[in-house]
């Protein structure tokens, strides 16, 4: 049976002749990648350190004497360098301190091929031996470094391997509407009761999180709703970590709400490399809604927000539309010596030539009074606007099972967080993590309560609140007493809020419009509060 080598053959030439061996200070570094069981009394980091103390204590007689200073890097993966204990390591061999470093396994070290080789390099540059517990080689040698090297070529090659299969595992969940894991978008918590973690609303982060839609469609751009957000002390998601560490809680910006707004987690659906799958958590924001805003987002992308900077008052940007070319009229103008002449032009001309499309372009000022027109007729059309009025009752119907459900979503979570108190109550252990945990349950208790609270309150005021033809009629017939007090900007807003859509068809020269049934009843509701 053949001796384990020694950590090097500097000790022995340096004991030839003196009778006295100078003692080898070792260093013990261990590693975990997960936090997982970090907070047990014994875990695998005092386990890996055990057994480096117990190795040094068997070569005592060749002077090995363990270092007190702890290198343990709990949580880090060995595919990386950027580990705090493996710095200071390094910098202590730097300083000269250290002779040997001691491990378990090669691996606990390093998984990367390439990092093992640049601290192989710290080490020789300093004379520094390497021993692994488990392993028998001996770095001094060829014979041994091609044995290490061929463990870190297997060390890696199973990184790789577990990292194949973590990515395949992820994408069958998610392909079965599972969440995956990582961290919880505002408006969800995680769940971990089950087999599994997954997503449960929130019911006070949902709510505000479709006030974050609709003050985003408000303002028309993400600057003005963030300067809004803050204004309000909104932030994003804050969460509380299995170490009791509170993380997020930052106010937003432009690129945070724009994740936000554009994550179709919030309707329910997992996407995974481009494909989109029906979630099994439940949708907190309206489908119709979130287009809305896509639309809005991209429109901003292409115009950098002209329409709500535009200063020739272009109503109808981002609502007309050619029929003959199913595509976007633009607004655009002409002008000299301080007099503009605005127009709508179809964007399939602009692209393509004026000869492809008969309505290449419309004079601004006339189409804008028709569509206008349109608005002050409509209190006249009585079949138009009680099929409009139908339109809004439907939606406040709507409306009404959405808040039941989620009244019925708040009294599942409450009785979820319920429970988790009384769990928590009943831990006598008094750790920092309990109480942490603890406080954020009230919390959350607190937020879901005054939630319910709204709905509450929501559900009464739609209950009792109908909109009649003469109510809807006496609305509009003053609407032009208010439209003439209103800047283009809010003009334009207005024109939003009453039109999902206008198309000009050149052919039959004919403008459509599709009133949006919503906008009547905001319009015809604003009366009677005014007039209350």
């Amino acid at each position: 049976m053949s001796k384990r080598p020694r950590a090097s053959s500097a000790p022995a030439d340096r004991t030839r002749g003196t009778g006295t061996v100078p003692p080898v200070r070792c260093a013990i570094y261990t590693r975990k990648s997960s936090e997982e069981g970090l907070e047990q009394e014994f875990n695998s980091l005092d386990a890996q350190r055990e057994a480096g103390e117990a190795y040094i204590a068997s070569q005592r007689n060749e002077g090995w004497v363990c270092l007190p200073n702890r290198y343990d890097d709990g949580g880090f993966s060995g595919g990386s360098m950027e580990r705090p204990s493996l710095e200071r390591l390094l910098q202590d061999i730097e300083a000269g301190t250290i002779d040997c470093v001691v491990v378990y396994k090669v691996d606990r070290l390093s998984r990367s091929l390439m990092d093992f080789a640049r601290i192989m390099e710290a080490f020789d540059r300093k004379g520094v031996s390497f021993v692994s517990v488990t392993q028998q080689f001996n770095t001094t040698s060829s014979m041994g470094r091609l044995t290490l090297n061929i463990l870190l070529s297997f060390a890696q090659f199973e990184r790789e391997i577990i990292g194949e299969r973590i990515r395949d595992k992820i994408a069958a969940q998610k392909r079965r509407g599972k969440w995956a894991g990582g961290v919880p978008v505002l408006g969800y918590d995680v769940d971990r009761s089950g087999g599994s973690p997954r997503l449960v609303v929130n019911p006070r982060e949902a709510a505000r999180v479709r006030e974050i839609f609709k003050i985003y469609l408000d303002k028309g751009s993400l600057q003005r709703a963030v300067t809004e957000l803050k204004h309000r002390e909104w932030t994003n998601k804050r969460r509380l970590t299995r170490k009791g560490e509170t993380k997020g809680g930052r106010p937003f910006d432009t690129g945070t709400l724009h994740v936000l707004l554009t994550n179709p987690i919030l309707t329910g659906k997992i996407v995974h490399k481009g494909q989109t799958y029906d979630g099994e958590h439940e949708a907190i924001v309206d489908p119709a809604l979130f287009e809305r805003v896509r639309q809005q987002l991209l429109e901003n992308g292409r115009t950098g927000g002209a329409e709500v900077r535009n200063k020739y008052g272009a109503l109808l940007r981002g609502l007309l539309r050619c029929k003959n070319c199913d595509c976007a009229m633009i607004h655009t103008f002409y002008g000299q010596r301080g007099r503009y002449y605005r127009y709508y032009r179809c964007l399939h001309a602009i692209k393509n030539g004026a000869h492809t499309c008969a309505a290449s372009t419309l004079p601004g000022l006339e189409i804008e009074k028709v569509v206008v027109d349109e608005i002050r007729t409509l209190g006249n059309d009585r079949a138009l606007l009680d099929r409009i009025l139908a339109e809004a009752q439907v939606s406040v119907d709507a409306e009404l099972t959405a808040l039941k459900s989620e009244r019925a979503s708040i009294h599942a979570a409450l009785a979820r967080m319920e429970k988790e108190l009384r769990e928590l109550v009943a831990d006598r252990s008094g750790s920092t993590t309990t109480t942490a945990r603890l406080a954020s349950a009230h919390e959350q208790v607190t937020g879901a309560r005054t939630r319910l609270t709204e709905v509450e309150a929501r559900l009464g005021l739609i209950g009792t609140t109908t909109i009649t033809r003469d109510e809807a009629r006496k609305a509009l017939n003053e609407f032009d007493g208010v439209w003439a007090q209103l800047s283009p900007r809010e003009q334009s807003r207005v024109l939003k809020l009453l039109f999902s859509k206008i198309e000009y068809d050149a052919e039959n020269a004919t403008v459509a419009v599709t009133f949006r049934a919503t906008g009547i009843a905001a319009l015809c509701a604003r009366r009677l509060e005014e007039a209350a």
